[in-house]
């Protein structure tokens, strides 16, 4: 197989049949080896039964039924876990994004990227409910995972089949794959794509959602920059609080040599908290290192790129 469209789905029953058709007008003259893997996140309309169809009727049309609506990451994670293409397309199914746009991003891995993300350079969408939230989103991916992007929310994007059979979505984590995939040592660009308002369905994106973006995000932070060395998040705070702990019972042993009762004064009760909250934060990365060293893959096969025979 050489092209793989893992498209989710959630309510979009309007924009389906045209989807489909507009991803098989474009790949004439690229390749006739591909296939669209359809996934139903729980949708409430007519969603599964169009696909349904669809996969009747053309036996390149895959479609997954998940039990009900886990979100967007568990869906994409289900595509790529039964996508067979060496190229992994991502898209939105409400027809946002244009599919004639799959030659330049195919143009682009050429260059020896591992993942291209789309930048909706002219964004069509509402500027205070999505606009302003992305563009602060990205402004702080770009600013903790040095990996300089416009847009790394954009649900177009290609994919090598290594780089996307590696990742392992959850919660929202599709929203920051560009900045795993690059701590994971792939090759990860971007090129500018044109974005059509909605025309079918509505938006999903709602307040809560901008909650759960930042959680995750604090996640991503995380899993980039500290899975490997725990002890290097969890040591500066530690080392915060022990010094402040020490810092104010060292302050308050003075006072007591020189006389003054220090027994009921609540700064005693701070100095001691900070002293214990510091040594049990220094244990807790001490014990997430000896996790991180026990469950290494030594080995490193999921690191080599190439090997080369002697």
């Amino acid at each position: 197989m050489d092209i793989s469209f893992v498209i989710p789905t959630f309510n979009e029953a309007g924009s389906l049949n045209a989807l489909y058709e507009e991803i098989c007008t474009q790949m004439v003259g690229v390749t006739n080896d591909f296939e669209i893997v359809l996934v139903d996140d729980g949708s409430s309309d007519t969603s599964f039964e169009i696909m349904h169809e669809l996969a009747r009727n053309d036996p390149k049309v895959r479609v997954i039924k998940l039990r009900r609506n886990f979100g967007k990451s568990i869906a994409l994670n289900e595509g790529f876990r039964v996508a067979e293409g060496d190229i992994i397309f991502t898209m939105d199914a409400d027809l946002q994004d244009d599919p004639k746009e799959i030659p330049r991003f195919l143009a682009k891995l050429e260059e020896g990227y591992d993942l291209i993300s789309g930048w909706k350079h002219k964004r069509k969408d509402p500027v205070l409910s999505k606009n302003l939230p992305s563009r602060l989103f990205n402004f702080m991916i770009n600013l903790f995972s040095g990996l300089k992007l416009h847009d790394h929310n954009c649900g177009f994007k290609a994919y090598r089949k290594s780089v996307a059979k590696g990742l392992s979505l959850y919660g929202d984590l599709h929203r920051y794959i560009p900045a795993v995939a690059h701590a994971a040592g792939w090759k990860v660009s971007e090129i500018p794509i044109e974005h059509h308002e909605r025309s079918f369905g509505k938006s999903k994106y709602g307040i809560e959602r901008f909650f759960h973006g930042l959680f995750d995000f604090i996640t991503v932070v995380f899993i980039t920059r500290y899975l490997k060395r725990p002890m290097h998040f969890f040591g500066w705070f530690g080392l915060l609080f022990s010094l402040a702990g020490f810092g104010i019972c060292s302050y308050l042993s003075v006072l007591w040599l020189m006389g003054e009762s220090i027994g009921e004064r609540p700064l005693l009760m701070l100095g001691v908290l900070l002293l214990l909250m510091g040594c049990q934060i220094i244990s807790a990365g001490l014990i997430a290192e000896m996790v991180t060293h026990h469950t290494q893959n030594h080995s490193g096969d999921d690191l080599i790129e190439l090997t080369l025979n002697q």
